[in-house]
């Protein structure tokens, strides 16, 4: 047998501009990343405004934009677990990524974060088209029992907490945020950017202020330790795996958030549900899906996430090959970034007074939601922030408030039925 022959050709007219273009997509992304409560949908929408705008090849714009996307779920962990205050990509993480840095591990949740993402990345390529081909599959039946499915995940999270009082606690948590996203996803209020949607205050609110309320009495951030992986190999290499493919599921199926998929494959894992499983399998599920979301452009040609919109807005064109090898620059960078720019946002906080962060964090919050979903998103705000006090005066785990998203899933699955 005669293999065949390849030759690679370099082009510098052509690879020079694309590598220019993708280093502002990855700059973009670091930015929108590092800010504290920007959504990755607000950003997205930010991007498919003015994606027509943009004077360019419509592929290599096409590209800065998978990179931003890319890049903006490796960055969004530090303000996640340095400040505690995630998008909804991270809400799952932000508690045991937070509760690391307060133990001292910062600088390995954010190792672990930055692994999770990169191994997603370096995962989910070369394993896109028999992913795509198995999903596709069997799209039709997990979307008609998706809603049986996330109600299985919610009774877990709610059996597993470890006394009777917490799950009952965990249970009025669950509701109080499934009846609080149920009111408000669907609103479009006035407000002074076009770039709106309520899962900026509602997540802001729910994860990110009570945290933040809780840090102006607190301490601050302790000094960090060592920033070894206290994980095994196996465990890293499984998790990541899981995360990976879940991203697959993301992508495919409609309302369902990475953080949900991570709750989900946790379950799956070897080991158990633990706070490192939680880091890696969640940034994995969260750059995984900005991959598969492409790849489910081009399957069944439907933008699955808000930043291949944007790309869709621009009319760039599907070639696979050069926009994966700029996922994987933008993926190899971001994991650099992560890992160097988290320690030093970690070593700054930490030399500063949190209750003064906590309190212009607020302020930035507020401003946010304000921005992007007028006086009621500054109302929803607080509504989520005291809903969100609920189970951390009570014991429970905070993961139950993702009932603002599970809870309507399942509502809207039942109504079809």
């Amino acid at each position: 047998m005669v293999l065949p022959e390849f030759e690679l050709v370099v082009d510098p007219a052509f690879s020079i501009p694309f590598l220019c273009w993708v280093a502002g997509g990855i700059v973009l992304g670091s930015i929108s990343g590092l800010i504290p409560g920007l959504h990755a949908n607000n950003f997205a929408l930010v991007l498919a405004g003015v994606a027509t705008s943009v004077p360019g090849p419509p592929l290599f714009v096409g590209a800065a934009m998978l990179a931003a996307g890319v890049v903006h779920t490796f960055l969004n962990a530090i303000p996640a677990m340095a400040l505690g205050v995630p998008d909804a990509e991270m809400a799952v993480t932000a508690l045991p990524g937070h509760r690391m840095v307060l133990d001292g591990r910062g600088f390995e949740a954010i190792r672990l974060s930055a692994v999770g993402s990169l191994l997603a990345v370096l995962v989910a390529i070369p394993l896109a088209i028999p992913i795509t081909l198995g999903v596709t599959a069997v799209y039709p039946y997990l979307r008609a029992h998706l809603s049986f499915l996330l109600l299985a995940i919610v009774l877990a999270l709610v059996v597993t907490e470890y006394t009777w009082e917490r799950r009952a606690v965990g249970a009025c948590s669950f509701l109080l945020a499934a009846v609080l996203g149920w009111a408000t996803l669907d609103l479009s209020p006035e407000a002074p950017l076009d770039a709106g949607g309520m899962l900026a205050p509602l997540f802001a609110g729910l994860f990110g202020a009570p945290v933040l309320i809780d840090a102006i009495n607190g301490g601050g951030v302790p000094p960090q330790e060592d920033d070894g992986l206290r994980i095994s190999r196996p465990f890293l290499g499984w998790t990541a795996v899981a995360g990976a493919m879940a991203g697959a599921i993301v992508g495919y199926l409609p309302g369902v958030s990475a953080a949900i998929a991570a709750i989900a494959v946790l379950f799956l894992v070897p080991g158990g549900i633990t706070d490192r499983g939680y880091i890696v399998a969640t940034s994995g599920v969260d750059t995984a899906n900005t991959i598969f979301a492409l790849f489910a452009l081009v399957a069944i040609g439907q933008p699955r996430s808000g930043v291949m919109v944007a790309f869709e807005n621009v009319g760039a064109p599907l070639n696979l090959p050069v926009l994966l090898v700029g996922v994987v620059l933008s993926g190899v960078v971001g994991f650099v970034l992560v890992v160097f720019v988290g320690d030093l946002y970690l070593e700054l906080i930490g030399r500063l007074q949190y209750w003064k962060i906590s309190v212009v964090i607020l302020t930035l919050l507020c401003c946010l939601s304000f921005l992007f979903t007028g006086l009621v998103g500054i109302l929803v705000f607080c509504l989520a922030a005291i809903i969100g006090l609920v189970p951390v005066r009570l014991g429970a785990r905070r993961v139950h408030l993702m009932g603002v998203l599970i809870g309507p899933l399942i509502l809207a699955g039942w109504s079809g039925w």
